[in-house]
């Protein structure tokens, strides 16, 4: 659906954020956008509305965009930009938000090319209508520090300058196994939980996903995630989820990290 202008002096690209039943015009005004040279503002699809921003289209040919992504600071300027107009868009009407860097060349091109997916988007506003999406995490405890090994074997006894005592070489290995042992049945103890929330949370929701769980690199952590997972939750059931994944808190005694609501990004399907 992305269509990235040609870099053309003075040309104007339409930048798509997202497609709504209707949407309010005083929800939009104000809004910067990615691009706060034009307004904000509303294309009507027929029984459908895109909610666009006339753009340079020279700041999104590949190579622009190529670049834009390398630049973190930028690309995340965008990603907020982009958020903000489909949250603002979506507290007044059901909204399904489309990818970053959505473009057509023109208002025109744009029209045609979303009134072709209008049974689609239809079909997504039905199922994510007066829902919100959410997202929990479950951690597992990070591994305790090793204790000092009073019984290896020391860097004499290797060499040969001395005697380990009698038994010790046996005793090192028995209590290594036992740390492995220790280890995986705290691992597993942790899975079981993530398996026993993602239950409980799921019959609660409407639709949910299982998305892989990040390592301590991405979440600066030192606990381990066991469950990364996200859930599209009815708007009258959002106080019953926030106290379940308390109860689940307090029985489990795992940390769980409930965030949301958000738009459900997860949960509109290819469009």
């Amino acid at each position: 659906m992305t269509e990235h202008g040609p870099a053309v002096s003075g040309s104007q690209a339409t930048y798509v954020f997202a497609v709504c039943r209707d949407v309010d015009p005083a929800a939009l005004r104000d809004l910067p956008g990615v691009d706060a040279a034009e307004p904000v503002r509303a294309l009507p699809l027929g029984t459908l509305t895109a909610v666009v921003q006339s753009v340079p289209a020279a700041d999104f040919t590949d190579e622009a965009w190529q670049s834009r992504l390398s630049d973190q600071r930028e690309l995340e300027r965008y990603a907020r930009a982009h958020h903000e107009v489909v949250s603002a868009a979506a507290a007044g009407s059901p909204t399904v938000p489309l990818p970053l860097a959505t473009l057509y060349h023109g208002d025109e091109r744009a029209r045609e090319a979303l009134t072709e997916q209008a049974d689609r988007f239809h079909s997504a506003l039905r199922r994510t209508a007066r829902h919100a999406e959410w997202g929990v995490k479950v951690y597992a405890p990070a591994e305790p520090p090793a204790d000092p090994d009073p019984v290896a074997p020391s860097p004499t006894a290797r060499s040969g300058r001395a005697r380990p005592a009698p038994g010790a070489g046996l005793a090192y290995l028995e209590r290594k196994r036992g740390m492995h042992r220790r280890r995986e049945s705290r691992h597993d103890d942790a899975l079981r939980t993530a398996e026993s929330v993602d239950a409980e949370v799921s019959r609660l929701a409407t639709a949910f996903r299982r998305l892989r769980p990040h390592g301590a690199q991405q979440t600066g952590e030192r606990d381990v995630q066991v469950l990364n997972a996200t859930y599209l939750v009815a708007d009258h059931r959002a106080a019953e989820l926030v106290q379940l994944t308390r109860t689940l808190q307090e029985r489990t005694g795992a940390r769980i990290e409930l965030s949301g609501p958000w738009v459900p990004y997860s949960f509109v399907g290819e469009v």
